[in-house]
């Protein structure tokens, strides 16, 4: 009999490692936080636009941490351009929420992170589960930022 160990796949393996040092050291700078913290950061932004790419359902919503690296990289605009052709086969757009949709809060918001965090498992990633609300892990109000990916693809 063979054992088969499944080991979750890491954000960084998704792009090189001059970008990742690249958007890792601007998070540190912009938002004074420990390069440690930044690499988390940045990886489970990865894992969450992968997700994004591979969702087909409900729209997915970053945490807030989470938010940081999506916006660090999404202004690396030939890189992320390039990041969403090769992942998604299409751009991934950023489309912030109306604060005054319902969606946005309460409930539906801890839904939506559940949702997020059962996508990035589901398509082979590690959960770092401090950079996402204990509800979306197992009492948020949603995103700070209220981000949320563009819908998903029509079902063909």
């Amino acid at each position: 009999m063979t054992a088969v160990l499944n080991k979750s796949a890491t954000g960084r393996s998704l792009i090189s490692s001059a970008l990742f040092n690249q958007l890792t050291r601007r998070i540190a700078a912009d938002e004074k936080l420990n390069r440690d913290l930044a690499e988390r950061i940045v990886d489970q932004a990865l894992a969450f636009l992968t997700a994004c790419a591979r969702n087909i359902g409900a729209p997915l919503a970053p945490s807030e941490l989470v938010d940081i690296g999506w916006h660090t990289f999404i202004i690396c605009t030939r890189d992320y351009a390039d990041f969403c052709d090769r992942i998604a086969g299409r751009f991934l757009h950023h489309v912030p929420m109306d604060p005054d949709d319902p969606s946005a809060r309460g409930e539906a918001a801890r839904e939506t992170l559940a949702r997020t965090v059962t996508s990035i498992e589901a398509a082979g990633f590690a959960i770092d589960a401090d950079l996402w609300p204990q509800s979306a892990v197992g009492s948020c109000t949603g995103c700070h930022n209220g981000c949320h990916n563009d819908p998903p693809p029509a079902r063909r």
